[in-house]
């Protein structure tokens, strides 16, 4: 059962943007602390930024200012705004819970190309 739908990825050029959307099921979102992680090439998947239930936001310190998480509980979507993208956010993309008891499988993440 597929838990975690993400897309709006592409090739864009630098100081270009991008509106990334996550579907989760309802298990996964429901309350939970969601979160966008991305994976560059070659290195690990890291935490982005996270949206708790209550909209309190977290944002890694390279992306503060450019990037938006947010959420619509009536869709179980969570979504990452992206501005003045530059050639280090390439990645792949993914989104789930922070909570381990909430996490789904890792979904297929969607890419994201920043050429400079």
């Amino acid at each position: 059962q597929v838990q975690l739908v993400e897309s709006g990825g592409g090739l864009v050029q630098a100081g270009g943007s991008l509106r990334l959307s996550c579907a989760a099921s309802a298990r996964v979102f429901a309350g939970a602390t969601m979160g966008w992680f991305r994976q560059p090439p070659g290195k690990q998947r890291e935490l982005v930024a996270t949206i708790s239930s209550s909209s309190f936001t977290y944002y890694i310190d390279s992306v503060k200012g450019r990037f938006t998480i947010s959420r619509d509980a009536a869709k179980n979507t969570v979504y990452l705004q992206m501005n003045s993208l530059k050639p280090e956010d390439t990645g792949v993309y993914y989104c789930n819970a922070i909570p381990l008891t909430q996490r789904g499988p890792w979904g297929q993440g969607t890419q994201v190309t920043v050429s400079s």
